[in-house]
């Protein structure tokens, strides 16, 4: 089975094809995704001044509320329970956030949350659509990160691994961590697209080798270490229905063995990062910070509802951990809402049937839940809030055309960027 490609007709005038664009959820999905880009402090071949670079992600979610409703001007929505969920958390932290200590930048960071849920809301009409626009969306999104990332390389090789001698963004400065995560994920969702014979050969094997040099070059132990769950979770789901990924299962068992054999020492050079087992089993520091937190002595009320969102960190050190930073900022309330996220999803993709969706989503929460561990995002307006907005989207029911008024129906079909037909994938192959 394949999908529906999103290809321009190019019969339609231009202007055409802009409004065509504009009532869709891709320029609203590409603003949300630079809203949630990283800024980091490392050199770039053009530097770009800090506050220059927060304006422009911060900025892009105002962009992001105009282009939802301009795409969706009825406000038109459908139910979802993962985004109630969701809206719940931001509520009470906009609630809790505004008798944070430090109330400016506490009551940002809820309200920027409460815009980022309004504009998931607006492009529920896509969600569940057998043409996956919103998957396909985000795919384009994590390429440009990672092509950026190769061309920075290649301009200013000295810039890009100037983060101790880890692969970071030098043309945006992205920190080597989350470009680990763009690559490891833009990997992911390639590989089982592949596996469900959805997208090109030569397309896959382009994007995963620039993605795989990407997430070599990054040094992220904990960006492999959950693509590769990810990836075996999502291949057992589609083991029995694909044949090409039976295959490859077999073909991968050996060249694990073959790598395992002739390059050992390499492969332990590269997980070990030059750490001592001191730093290793203390993950890089982080289990010191997590250990003050979780000793940390709050009243009543603020262990049920948190002290307000911050920037994840504690005494002035990272806390990397999306679990003990929500359950700093949002209580055990926070960590609740947080926790049935997820198993929403796994819940329903669970209960989905066999089939592409189903893989794409099981590899998106797989990777989320193992990447919490050690990075923080899952309840915040972050790339990984995104990842998992992605899996519930494929995995939302189709609303047929008995389901919702035609007129309404025709504004929010692809075309003339494609259309969605009953089953679930059909159409030509994926070409880009």
């Amino acid at each position: 089975m394949s999908v529906v490609a999103l290809t321009v007709d190019r019969g339609v005038p231009g202007r055409a094809r802009l409004r065509a664009l504009l009532r869709g959820p891709i320029p609203a999905w590409a603003a949300l995704f630079a809203n949630v880009l990283a800024f980091f402090s490392v050199p770039t071949v053009v530097p770009i001044p800090g506050i220059v670079g927060k304006l422009i992600t911060q900025g892009a979610l105002l962009l992001a509320i105009l282009l939802a409703l301009l795409a969706n001007p009825g406000g038109v929505i459908r139910p979802s329970l993962f985004l109630v969920l969701l809206t719940m958390l931001a509520t009470v932290a906009l609630a809790v956030s505004i008798h944070n200590q430090f109330v400016v930048g506490s009551t940002f960071r809820a309200c920027r949350l409460i815009g980022f849920v309004l504009v998931l809301w607006l492009l529920t009409p896509w969600w569940g659509r057998s043409d996956l626009v919103l998957l396909r969306a985000h795919i384009m999104c994590l390429r440009i990160v990672v092509i950026s990332v190769l061309i920075g390389v290649v301009l200013a090789p000295g810039a890009a691994f100037s983060t101790g001698g880890r692969l970071s963004g030098a043309l945006w400065p992205i920190p080597p961590t989350q470009v680990a995560h763009y690559a490891a994920v833009l990997l992911g969702c390639t590989a089982v697209l592949w596996f469900g014979g959805t997208i090109r050969g030569r397309t896959a094997l382009w994007t995963l080798l620039g993605a795989g040099a990407v997430l070599v070059g990054t040094h992220t132990r904990t960006a492999l270490l959950a693509m590769t769950l990810g990836l075996a979770v999502a291949g057992a789901s589609m083991f029995v229905g694909h044949a090409r990924v039976r295959r490859t299962s077999a073909l991968l068992g050996v060249v694990a063995v073959i790598a395992a054999t002739f390059f050992a020492p390499l492969i332990l050079n590269w997980l070990w990062r030059g750490q001592t087992i001191q730093e290793a089993t203390q993950l890089t520091g982080r289990t010191q910070v997590w250990s003050e937190i979780l000793g940390l002595r709050r009243p009543i009320l603020e262990e049920l509802f948190g002290s307000g969102l911050s920037n994840k960190s504690f005494n002035g050190l990272a806390i990397d951990s999306n679990w003990l930073g929500v359950y700093l900022d949002q209580g055990w309330f926070g960590v609740f809402i947080d926790a049935a996220l997820l198993l929403v999803l796994i819940f329903l993709a669970v209960t989905h049937r066999r089939g592409i969706k189903r893989g794409v989503a099981l590899f998106l929460v797989t990777y989320c839940l193992v990447a919490s561990i050690t990075e923080t995002g899952l309840a915040d307006a972050s790339p990984y809030l995104l990842d998992l907005v992605v899996a519930a989207s494929v995995l939302a029911v189709p609303i047929g055309r008995g389901q919702m008024d035609v007129s309404v129906h025709n504004r929010y079909r692809a075309a003339p960027f494609g259309r969605a037909e009953d089953s679930e994938l059909t159409g030509p192959k994926w070409g880009g």
